[in-house]
């Protein structure tokens, strides 16, 4: 349950300020007006004061969470209870913010509420997916199936991301460290060398006025350049918190050279298998596809998929309202058609997921082939036309002196 914050009056006129622990805010709303309260404000408690911008948001780490799922799914395949599970895996801890939602969890099951009702209550902390994944366990009788089923989701979902994200590190490694080096030459070395051709009067080229004037630009207005840089870094965090911000980046990942297509599929390949674990697990076709919408990290993506369940809650094909979005290849269309036809939508869907997760390997692999090459190029490039720019003029004002 969340802890909230509420300023209520009481029936003698007093005006008093509370913490109760709820579901939500309107239950919490209800049960205190029931009682004889007037509610004037109710807010979720903050147990810490964030500094705007540089609070550090405290996150569930996906490792964390895998090797949780996987303990959970053990104790109670061995027959022991959810609730002595829950309190050996919570005294099992070692992280302070996962051991204390697991306290609030325990004490949520003591009070009876069911187990699903105290994930979701965490304030966001669990996917809905896997919320809604628990649910249906607990419905069909049938926890440890499905928890088995999430666990295997989220290790495919976490090794396709392991390799997009080494894929792209060495690039990024790359592209830093010539970034490093030419802010050092344009900050330290060139500067240098201006001096020097201004002791000579040399008459210098175009490139090296540009470079020698672009370096005493950024060496006597370094701090304001620093200032006006963290400015705008706090600015556009601020801004991409929002949701046209986040949108608006999203959108602009999908049009990155090479890789946008991966994030492409890789925002898919989340939405079908997402579909298939909860299909499988008993949810409701049209609930599933609510559930699984919310699931997709890109949200460029994942707002079209949004509409897909109200489209076939009005009686349209599941295959045709995938197609609608434009979002999904011919082949993965037909793939679902088939398996809509069929009664065996589920494991078409994970050949879909399958699918997609096949396509994002080989991309990654043309992708690392063509960016490596390609930032040491350039970068060298830039680095090369620098230097030269500087040192063209000595090796002239040399052959002078000669």
């Amino acid at each position: 349950m969340t802890e909230y914050v509420v300023r209520l009056g009481t029936a003698e006129g007093s005006i008093l300020e509370q913490r109760h622990r709820a579901i939500s805010e309107d239950s919490l709303r209800r049960d205190l007006e029931s009682k004889g309260f007037t509610v004037f404000r109710v807010w979720e408690h903050r147990g810490k004061l964030r500094v705007p911008f540089m609070g550090r948001r405290e996150r569930l780490s996906s490792l964390e969470f895998l090797i949780f799922n996987q303990q959970l799914a053990t104790l109670l395949r061995a027959g022991m209870p959810i609730l002595q599970s829950l309190e050996l895996l919570q005294r099992s801890q070692s992280g302070a913010f996962f051991r204390e939602v697991l306290t609030r969890i325990l004490e949520d099951v003591r009070s009876g509420v069911s187990l699903s009702d105290a994930f979701a209550a965490q304030g966001g902390v669990f996917p809905k997916l896997y919320c809604a994944t628990i649910l249906a366990g607990e419905r069909a009788g049938e926890l440890v199936g499905v928890l088995t089923r999430y666990i295997h989701h989220q290790q495919v979902l976490e090794a396709v991301r392991r390799k997009v994200t080494s894929a792209l590190t060495y690039p990024l490694v790359l592209l830093a460290l010539s970034g490093s080096l030419i802010v050092v030459l344009v900050t330290y070395v060139i500067p240098r060398f201006a001096t020097f051709y201004v002791g000579f009067a040399a008459d210098l080229p175009l490139a090296t006025k540009i470079v020698l004037g672009f370096s005493a630009f950024v060496q006597n207005n370094g701090f304001y350049l620093l200032g006006g840089l963290v400015v705008a870094y706090l600015l556009s965090r601020r801004w991409l918190r929002s949701d046209a911000g986040t949108v608006a980046l999203d959108r602009a990942k999908l049009k990155i050279p090479f890789v946008g297509r991966i994030l492409h599929l890789f925002a898919l390949s989340q939405f079908v298998r997402s579909l298939g674990t909860l299909i499988a697990g008993g949810t409701p076709l049209v609930n599933s596809l609510e559930i699984a919408s919310g699931t997709v990290t890109n949200r460029a993506i994942g707002e079209p998929l949004t509409r897909v369940a109200a489209r076939v809650r009005e009686g349209q094909a599941l295959w045709t309202s995938l197609e609608t979005t434009g979002l999904f290849p011919d082949l993965s269309i037909a793939m679902v058609q088939v398996g809509e036809a069929t009664g065996a939508l589920e494991g078409m869907l994970i050949n879909v997921s399958e699918f997609y997760d096949e396509s994002i390997e080989v991309r990654l692999a043309r992708v690392v082939t063509l960016i490596e090459p390609a930032v040491l190029v350039i970068m060298g490039g830039v680095v090369s036309m620098l230097l030269l720019s500087v040192y063209y003029p000595m090796f002239t004002l040399m052959q002078k002196v000669q």
